[in-house]
Order: structure tokens, then sequence, then C-alpha cells
């Protein structure tokens, strides 16, 4: 793969326990890991991804830590994001409910920040318990770009999801490809 083009550093909150860590094994490494650890504080991971029809990106995936009393170290992350992924799943009610906490969180540094919005846990369909016209109400409400519903166990939507988001993030940014050599 050559160098690329752009760089972006794209956040993911969500409550402790709702994959994201798991999403990020499968979309970087293409594996479902069944016994991830608990964040504490964030992690990072790194993706080259080609788009089509595009330039050659490079992903810093920023992964915070969903407890509670991580929190207050994770305004100082925010800075720099070019876009963000907030996350429940789809079978824990309480997730989707904390959902304002973590707009507020991500959204600090830029009250416009693109953000997509993940429901997870797509394979466990007959325990869901988040109603799709309520997602979509929050959605609208916040300026979300989009929602999509992902399975990290199958792999399901996940490589869609960061697609959508970098493509936002590009169309948000009115980069051409003569911007292509940039970080942002």
């Amino acid at each position: 793969m050559s160098q690329p083009g752009l760089i972006f550093k794209i956040i993911i909150g969500g409550d402790g326990g709702v994959g994201k860590t798991t999403m990020l094994h499968r979309y970087v490494n293409n594996e479902f890991i069944f016994d991830s650890k608990m964040t504490i504080g964030t992690d990072i991971f790194n993706k080259m991804i080609t788009l089509k029809e595009g330039p050659v990106c490079a992903l810093q995936l920023w992964d915070f830590g969903g407890q509670e009393r991580f929190r207050f170290i994770l305004d100082s992350f925010v800075k720099g994001a070019a876009g963000a992924f907030l996350m429940f799943d789809l079978t824990v009610f309480i997730s989707f409910n904390n959902l304002p906490k973590w707009l507020n969180l991500v959204r600090n540094e830029d009250p416009t920040l693109p953000i997509l919005l993940i429901g997870s846990k797509y394979d466990l369909i007959d325990s869901i318990t988040v109603d799709d016209d309520l997602v979509w109400e929050f959605v609208e409400d916040n300026n979300i770009c989009g929602y999509c519903k992902v399975s990290s166990k199958t792999g399901y939507n996940v490589n869609v999801a960061f697609e959508s988001l970098v493509n936002t993030i590009i169309d948000y940014r009115n980069i051409t490809k003569v911007d292509q050599s940039m970080e942002v």
C-alpha cells in the first residue's frame, strides 16, 4: 500500500462492555476476540485503507475506556479528532440511554464533529431491546451523520461503518484529490 494521503484521528466512545474494543479488533485484524480486557483510559489502533475512487488514508483509532471512573481523562484525548463513533449495545437499553453523556464528551472540542452511531451485537437479534425509531430520533435530534448496526462476532457491517465514517469526514472537510497530503 502506498503512503497515506490523509491521516484521520477517529475516537470511539460508549459504555463499558458495548463492544468498542471487539469491533476494533474485527476491523483492524479481522478477528473476533472472545475475552477482551477492560480498556483503561484509551488504546490506539492503526489501520491503512484505500477508499474507492479516493486517497489512501491512515486511521488512528482511539478506543475510549467506557467505565465512568476513566472519563475524567478522556476530555484531553478528544482534541484533534476528525470524526467519532458512538457505540451502544442493542441488547442493553441503558447503554443507549447513556449516549448523551458520550455525545457531550466527543463533541467537547468540535460541536459539529462527524459522528456515526453504532448499534453493536446485531448477531443477538432475539435479544435486541432498543427500538430503531428511538435510535433514528436520537440521530436526527443530535445532528449525527448516520446509524449502523454491526456484529463484531460475524463481521456484519463493520467495514461498512468505517468506510461510511471516513467518507463522511472527507465530505465534511471538503477534501478533494488535490488535498491528499494533509493531517486532519
